[in-house]
């Protein structure tokens, strides 16, 4: 226990910190959770999300407790977004969030109030050990699914972004609009929480998973994934088009700049598969249809996977005003050979909507296929020339 903190209710009480609680149809596990939680604090939100068990009559028990009722299940991340603002409400600063179903230790709420004092102002997730914890086959698969996700969308590797365990830094979060308001809504904070800079730590705590038929789940593999992966969709989107290009210009000076363009371009640990990849992305951007995104979705792509940044900016840069009359027209002859239109022009007919329409077709379908040309093309070349004036390429060692 910290130093200057009395009983385990003064350092709640000291850190503003409350338990918020959401629970849905949970009236098996609910007593025992909310009197395992009491034992430490009495600072309490619970959300009874639409709950048609009994939850009612036991949650009626509990007159400790703060308690926000639905009529009707509006989803997890609704719960948690309305108990957000309450805890605000109610002059909290931190809020530690735990599921009624069993799963989570109320002793690790200690875990929680330490990270407090050693990362103030930090998003924490509970990491849950997933092996010792004996969790079914497809919340492992599950998981490294969303840890990889979310690493691309923010640059963050952490070890378990799908626990519920987790504490919030009210203040710091304010009040954003979020939207979703299901599972996904796990997701969508802490993306848009490293977004907003704000850290997002782990800390590691214990998890218990009852016998299947003990088991009570409201997650729905096919809806709730389904909702999760077009959020995921959506959120890396917006990574690669705006914050990872954000992030990257943010933290750039000249003096940074000029280091980075000496490493980035003559860097002998990158392999020339590296180069040759960073070559072709930037060569496929820069005549892709979407003028005015090229070099910020390059940009993202680059840091994404890991390739050559400066190069791939610089190749995706053909695409400079001299040029752009040549790769619209390219782009547009391509279109027509792939359309079986043959390669010229016609321009003869009259301007329609339907006019336009095919055309414009043409060319996007044809800036496709003439920019994966160009890329293949000038990826082999540029592998022909390390091989030819590249004297050490780097190699990954067999050993690591």
């Amino acid at each position: 226990m910290k130093s200057g903190v009395g009983t385990l209710q003064d350092r709640f009480d000291a850190l503003k910190c409350c338990v918020i609680i959401p629970s849905y149809n949970n009236a098996s596990t609910l007593s025992s959770v909310l009197d395992s939680v009491l034992k430490h604090t009495s600072n309490i939100i619970v959300v009874d999300d639409g709950s048609t068990d009994d939850s009612h009559h036991i949650l009626d028990g509990f007159s400790e407790i703060e308690l926000l009722r639905f009529p009707k299940n509006m989803g997890k991340g609704f719960a948690l977004r309305k108990a957000f603002r309450k805890a605000s409400a109610l002059g909290y600063n931190y809020a530690v969030s735990m599921d009624s179903d069993g799963q989570h230790m109320a002793d690790d709420l200690l875990v929680f109030l330490d990270a407090i004092q050693e990362r103030p102002d930090s998003l924490i997730i509970g990491a849950r050990n997933m092996q010792e914890a004996g969790a079914p086959g497809k919340s492992n698969f599950g998981l490294r699914f969303s840890n990889f996700w979310y690493w691309v969308c923010t640059g963050i590797r952490l070890p378990d972004t799908q626990s519920g365990y987790r504490l919030y830094p009210l203040k710091k979060m304010g009040d954003k609009k979020y939207i979703t308001r299901r599972f996904e809504f796990e997701v969508e904070v802490i993306v848009r929480a490293a977004w907003s800079k704000i850290e997002v730590g782990s800390a590691p705590v214990k998890v218990y998973y009852p016998p299947g038929d003990e088991r009570v789940s409201h997650f729905r593999p096919f809806t709730d994934f389904f909702r999760i992966s077009v959020l995921n969709t959506f959120l890396v989107l917006l990574a690669l088009l705006w914050y990872r290009p954000y992030l990257f210009f943010s933290r750039l000076t000249w003096k940074s700049f000029k280091s980075m363009v000496r490493r980035e371009l003559f860097n002998p640990d990158e392999t020339n598969g590296v180069k040759v990849a960073s070559v072709m992305v930037g060569a496929f951007m820069g005549v892709a249809p979407v003028w005015g995104w090229q070099m910020a979705i390059a940009l993202g792509i680059a840091i994404a996977f890991r390739l050559n940044k400066v190069i791939t900016l610089a190749v995706s840069n053909i695409s400079i005003p001299p040029m752009i009359p040549i790769i619209l027209y390219l782009s547009y002859i391509s279109g027509g050979i792939v359309l079986g239109r043959g390669a010229g022009i016609d321009f003869s007919s009259d301007i329609t909507i339907e006019f336009v329409t095919e055309n414009l077709l043409q060319y996007i379908l044809g800036s496709l296929v003439f920019g994966l040309v160009l890329a293949c093309l000038l990826g082999l070349i540029t592998y022909i020339l390390l091989l030819l004036f590249r004297k050490n390429p780097a190699v990954k060692s067999r050993d690591k």
